[in-house]
């Protein structure tokens, strides 16, 4: 549990809304992912941080090497500001970031983009015109094909080790590209709490289906190009990719803050890192506080899984027919009994650094110390 009593003391002269980092948990959280990564390098997904600083501190903690990078504007920021090894996560189509990208040699051997159809080499060399050369990754889908279903993310069409091979074997012959990779991302282990049996047996079979036809991919691109890198994983699938002798690196991003995403995984649970304050406004009844702001919806389903959470007090919970609002957040429970006119209640983001999209700064507490980290949209950041 995270120590809000101490935030709330370090804290006591801001204005509600903000936003918290716990710089003791976000590193304790680090040195578990890297535990639970077992010697394979971490690769920092930006988009699940989107604070430079803290991209930081994760990038200079042993275990950890090299950013994920979810828009190729951010990518081209994150280069000439410091960061040497930039794997995209997805396709890019933008094109001025591209001309940018063909047209600076250091930016070009510090960024991989994205891949998954001869269309985006064809794309690419449109909308550049040539230039450096591009270095590139193979996004393979890694999604469970069952009993008629597709359990997964829709991502690449790139499946069988055939199909990958067939566009490895057309950048190899492109002098404008080089490839350096392949991706695969099992979102429906990463992404999928442990909450039945039947998810658990998913996972199993997920993992066990993706070990062994990520393994003959591997080994078929390596017949035309010499691997730099397999990257492979999220926060929630560290063990299973880690454990696969064909990746060279996993990518985590989310357990650094710990939402509550993560509350339901059997295997791991990272602490609450990061949480922000909002403020009491109404006491509609006894059992009910109304709090300014707040309606942080995270990204996916729209269903209870994305809202944010009441974390302190404890024993608050949303109300089913409000939810989490724009200007207004209704929260019930016996302890709202307890809460006054201008009171905090403690909130946790349902996802991650997505969150950041709302606050210009988090507070980092380190210790009994307060300090300000600047966000990626209090640096007028803002990449999709």
């Amino acid at each position: 549990m995270a120590d809000f009593d101490r935030y709330g003391r370090l804290t006591a002269e801001l204005d509600p809304p903000f936003a918290v980092v716990d710089l003791a948990a976000f590193r304790r959280n680090a040195d578990d992912l890297v535990r639970r990564a077992a010697g394979v390098p971490i690769r920092v997904a930006s988009k699940s941080v989107r604070n430079r600083a803290l991209l930081a501190e994760a990038l200079r903690r042993p275990g950890f090497h090299g950013v994920m990078s979810y828009a190729l504007p951010e990518a081209l920021w994150l280069a000439r500001n410091g960061v040497d090894d930039i794997l995209m996560g997805y396709p890019t189509v933008h094109r001025a970031a591209l001309r940018e990208l063909a047209g600076d040699a250091e930016a070009a051997a510090r960024i991989t983009l994205m891949i998954d159809d001869i269309e985006h080499l064809a794309y690419i060399k449109q909308v550049t015109g040539g230039g450096e050369r591009i270095r590139v990754c193979l996004d393979v889908d890694a999604s469970l094909r069952i009993f008629g279903q597709h359990l997964g993310v829709r991502r690449s069409p790139l499946r069988t080790p055939d199909q990958v091979l067939a566009l490895a074997r057309q950048v190899v012959a492109d002098d404008a590209f080089e490839l350096v990779g392949v991706m695969f991302y099992e979102a429906q282990i990463a992404g999928l709490p442990d909450t039945s049996p039947a998810v658990r047996w998913v996972k199993r079979r997920s993992a066990a289906e993706l070990s062994d036809r990520r393994g003959l991919v591997v080994d078929a691109v390596k017949q035309v190009a010499p691997l730099r890198l397999v990257n492979s994983g999220g926060t929630g699938s560290i063990e299973v990719s880690s454990s696969d002798p064909a990746v060279t690196e996993v990518t985590a991003g989310s357990g650094l803050y710990g939402p509550t995403l993560f509350d339901k995984y059997d295997v791991f649970q990272p602490e609450h890192a990061v949480a922000y304050a909002l403020g009491v406004v109404r006491r509609p009844t006894p059992r009910i506080a109304t709090l300014f702001g707040g309606g942080y919806v995270a990204s996916g389903p729209a269903k209870k899984s994305r809202l944010p959470a009441p974390a302190w007090p404890l024993g608050l919970k949303l109300l089913g027919t409000e939810g989490a609002g724009e200007v207004q957040t209704p929260v019930e429970g016996e302890h709202a009994r307890g809460l006054k006119i201008g009171d905090r209640v403690w909130m946790r983001y349902a996802k991650a650094g997505e969150m950041l999209e709302r606050f210009d700064r988090l507070y980092a507490i380190d210790g009994n110390d307060l300090s300000e980290l600047v966000s990626y949209r209090g640096e007028g950041k803002n990449f999709g």
